[in-house]
């Protein structure tokens, strides 16, 4: 099949489905008349695999270690189990992350005011009061699709 009917089939962009390929986590496919790539049901079964894995939050490297050893007959069942029992960590910690940010949350919440003007608002003035807050990155601690689905 080719690379658009392979997007409609599992829902990733063609864009998404190239960038797997040039990273690895798909094989490059054949290439057919006209030089047009032609994949497999292969490719259908591990993109619903990479799908799987996006779901639960787990990174390209963790998909692709998992892809490793999906593609390893002789690799060891222990080696996923390691891998996600890390992940689930992680994800533990990111909840008590979150429990505090919820926390923190909760009291500039309740500095407001609503029916005062923005200059005596009270979370508008506690965030300009506020020292910094929680880590120094907060693009890498922020939780994918906490705001909606991944695109």
């Amino acid at each position: 099949m080719r690379i658009g009917e392979l997007a409609r089939q599992t829902g990733f962009s063609q864009e998404t489905i190239r960038h797997y390929e040039r990273i690895g986590l798909i094989p490059a496919p054949a290439r057919g008349e006209s030089n047009y790539r032609t994949y497999g049901p292969e490719a259908a079964s591990r993109l619903q695999f990479i799908a799987n894995c996006r779901a639960l939050d787990m990174t390209l490297s963790e998909i692709r270690r998992l892809l490793s050893l999906r593609d390893d007959p002789a690799a060891r069942c222990g080696a996923a189990s390691e891998l996600v029992s890390d992940h689930l960590n992680h994800v533990r910690a990111r909840i008590g992350e979150l429990q505090q940010l919820a926390e923190q949350l909760e009291v500039i919440e309740s500095q407001c005011q609503a029916d005062a003007d923005t200059t005596d608002c009270g979370i508008l003035n506690e965030l300009d009061r506020m020292g910094p807050v929680g880590r120094d990155d907060a693009e890498s601690s922020h939780v994918p699709g906490s705001h909606g689905p991944i695109p």
